[in-house]
């Protein structure tokens, strides 16, 4: 018997995640100019139209259709066949300052704490899946979106579109073990060139063999642009807004999430950098052997320093008392908003890389929460474990 579980990915063509890369876009340069920004921008995007909002208090000049215009062209929308190009594209801008309210709480002053910039909650996840400590299914559904954006950018399957999407189904066993990959969804947009037979045969043989090559794949089944056409696409085909696709961003449904989105929000934000803490965390814990399985959970209470609750859930894999995890944790990392920039290094114009194909498992440099430096923390753990070495 066995039990299937499907995660989903898209390409950085995506509608959604469009407005996920102008938004991170306005955010890096704003960072590049003046490390302290605040900003937490949206945009919503249709047929020749994008739409930027929100907030933002900087002392960077920006030049906002020149980076939406570039972030498009950078996606690849650039014809009008297309129904969106970075050439025609009529852009409205509606930013304003930061609330004062706000900006009371969270900012810094005297013996004040920087505070949280909202209220909320944020989960992190890890397991044993994968090398990145990433759950198998959406590890893959990422690789299969990243290898599909490759080739069309580098021509090796000619004459496809930006937006995509995939997902794959993991069947695992009784002890919850991945054992064959059970169902792969690939749907590229393409142009009215490509018959479905000839897509199809592109496909299987440059983005997804290459990436399933170290896979069982014999029982797999293969749905490849199952609608049988798939032309209109992107913002032309369907509208997309920042903070639409936060599972496909985490851990496709895996793990818990805590209903904030990340792209366009400065790191004040907890609903980002305190979801990348705690994956930070759990990574750790886990990649040091200490537990098979790992989830985080953080909250917060806007304007406050430290989080209003902390705490690890293990589901009964850990290998040393929980307590003495709690102990690690509350020593060695520094859960206030201000702590968490400063070891994870989070002033800097390094988002518009988590865009797309994932902000977890993804062992870039500027990926700082991805990092396992803290591992040996943990693992101390084990050789204290009464006395012996488990």
């Amino acid at each position: 018997m066995y039990k299937l579980f499907s995660s989903e990915s898209v390409t950085e063509g995506h509608p959604d995640k469009v407005s996920d890369y102008i938004s991170d876009a306005i955010l890096d340069a704003c960072l590049e100019q003046d490390p302290q920004s605040r900003v937490a921008v949206e945009t919503a995007v249709t047929s020749h139209y994008c739409l930027l909002f929100g907030e933002i208090t900087t002392n960077a000049v920006i030049d906002y259709e020149k980076i939406i215009k570039d972030a498009i062209k950078e996606i690849g929308y650039t014809q009008e066949a297309y129904g969106y190009s970075a050439d025609t594209v009529k852009i409205d801008i509606r930013i304003e300052k930061q609330s004062e309210d706000i900006a009371l709480g969270v900012d810094s002053k005297g013996d004040k704490k920087l505070g949280a910039g909202d209220q909320g909650l944020m989960f992190g996840y890890a397991n044993q899946d994968t090398d990145t400590f990433l759950p198998l299914p959406i590890y893959l559904a990422h690789r299969l979106a990243e290898r599909l954006s490759y080739v069309r950018k580098n021509n090796i399957i000619p004459n496809l579109r930006p937006d995509g999407k995939t997902q794959v189904t993991i069947a695992y066993d009784l002890n919850h073990k991945p054992d064959y990959i059970h169902t792969v969804v690939l749907s590229t947009q393409h142009d009215e060139s490509w018959s479905q037979e000839d897509l199809r045969k592109e496909v299987l043989t440059h983005i997804i063999n290459p990436v399933l090559k170290d896979y069982d794949t014999t029982k797999t089944n293969y749905q490849i642009n199952p609608t049988g056409k798939f032309v209109k696409g992107g913002p032309h085909g369907d509208a997309g807004l920042t903070g639409r696709k936060i599972i496909v961003d985490t851990y496709g449904g895996y793990a818990r999430h805590g209903g904030g989105a990340f792209s366009g929000k400065d790191a004040t934000k907890v609903d980002r950098s305190a979801a990348y803490m705690a994956r930070y965390i759990a990574k750790n814990i886990v990649a040091s052997n200490v537990a098979t399985e790992c989830e985080i959970q953080l909250a917060y209470a806007i304007g406050l320093s430290e989080p209003v609750s902390f705490s690890i859930n293990t589901f009964g894999s850990e290998k040393v008392d929980l307590e003495k995890i709690y102990e690690v944790v509350n020593k060695n990392f520094d859960l206030t908003p201000e702590g968490i920039i400063k070891t994870l290094d989070l002033n800097r114009p390094i988002y518009k890389k988590t865009a797309a194909y994932g902000h977890f498992g993804r062992n870039l440099e500027e990926f700082t929460w991805e990092k396992t430096n803290k591992i040996e923390l943990f693992a101390k753990l084990l050789y204290n474990n009464t006395g012996d070495n488990k």
